[in-house]
């Protein structure tokens, strides 16, 4: 499991999300101070290029990775193409259960 998360400002503490990452068994964890309204972000990029099939992406909440519902949509489903699974730890989303998939 490889986690990602995104804090709006450098004063913003991302410990938080770390800390629920580490709990949720993530080995390692990216992270981008960049508001949502930026659309770089180059630590999402970066953990979506080291995440390899069989892995599983985790985020503390949705909000981080998709800027809108249909980013989330296609990140979640370009994962899905590659053999990644996804997992929300605040959302009911885990693509890694029957229930999970995103449509």
């Amino acid at each position: 499991m490889v986690g990602y998360a995104r804090v709006s400002t450098l004063e913003q503490d991302p410990a938080l999300q770390h800390d629920a990452l580490t709990a949720a068994g993530a080995v390692r964890a990216f992270t981008d101070y960049a508001s949502s309204a930026t659309a770089a972000r180059p630590q999402l990029i970066a953990c979506l290029d080291f995440l390899r099939p069989g892995d599983t992406l985790a985020v503390w909440r949705i909000d981080p990775l998709g800027r809108s519902v249909d980013d989330l949509t296609t990140i979640v489903n370009h994962l899905g193409d590659r053999g990644i699974q996804f997992r929300s730890l605040t959302a009911a989303i885990d693509t890694t259960t029957i229930g999970g998939k995103l449509g």
